[in-house]
């Protein structure tokens, strides 16, 4: 499934998850992601049942990252500094561009990891060289939670590409406000109250191509 997904097989060095960056490759990412789903729906069932019973499923805050424009407001409206919205990436959905538009300012003067060419003002997303295919370098950019504030910018600049960046309510951090103050400022009502059972939201592109992986472990 790796090559699928033009993941390059040879080991490489991560950062580790005491940075706040995550160890997942592209790979592992698409393999947790399809076991994530098994288990969601098993949640699902046991909320269903639950409700069966009588048992009302505490709700939590999420932002639908098919509404979201990244706006600029979950990093501003939050009664937590930094904020409890992060962005995240998923993997298979990025092209590993060497001008990730995600990653640089539109008025970069080098394709480095320079602070002044970067749009992140933080610098919480971390570029990654990971191989050359065909005299092309491919990279891996990974978000930085601990630095991350939520502004979006990386969003917004991922959706010009394969929109692989996408904003989610982090649940470590999240105090579960009765009225979000940042549902109150979306501009296009993203936020919703999801089951704390499955308390994450994928675009519509990453759940197609997670059950497309899904059919191909099963046939394989």
């Amino acid at each position: 499934m790796g090559e699928t997904f033009g993941v390059a097989e040879e080991k490489t060095a991560r950062p580790t998850k005491d940075t706040g960056v995550y160890r997942e490759t592209r790979r592992d990412f698409l393999v947790e992601g399809i076991r994530l789903m098994g288990l969601v729906g098993a949640a699902g069932g046991a909320g269903f049942l639950a409700g069966r019973r009588g048992q009302e499923e505490p709700l939590v805050w999420q932002l639908d990252p098919d509404l979201c424009i990244a706006c600029g407001n979950c990093g501003k409206h939050c009664v937590l500094t930094p904020s409890a919205v992060k962005a995240v990436q998923f993997y298979p959905l990025c092209a590993m561009c060497d001008i990730c538009t995600g990653y640089f300012h539109v008025s970069y003067r080098s394709l480095d990891t320079a602070a002044e060419n970067q749009l992140c003002p933080t610098g919480a997303l971390v570029r990654q060289f990971i191989v050359a295919e065909a005299g092309v370098p491919r990279f891996e950019y990974h978000v930085n939670r601990e630095l991350c504030i939520g502004c979006g910018k990386c969003v917004k600049g991922c959706a010009m590409m394969n929109g692989s960046l996408f904003l989610q309510v982090q649940h470590d951090r999240c105090v579960n406000c009765n009225q979000c103050s940042i549902a109150m400022a979306c501009p296009t009502q993203a936020f919703r109250r999801v089951p704390r059972t499955q308390p994450y939201l994928l675009k519509k592109k990453a759940r197609q191509l997670l059950v497309a992986g899904s059919s191909r472990e099963e046939k394989g």
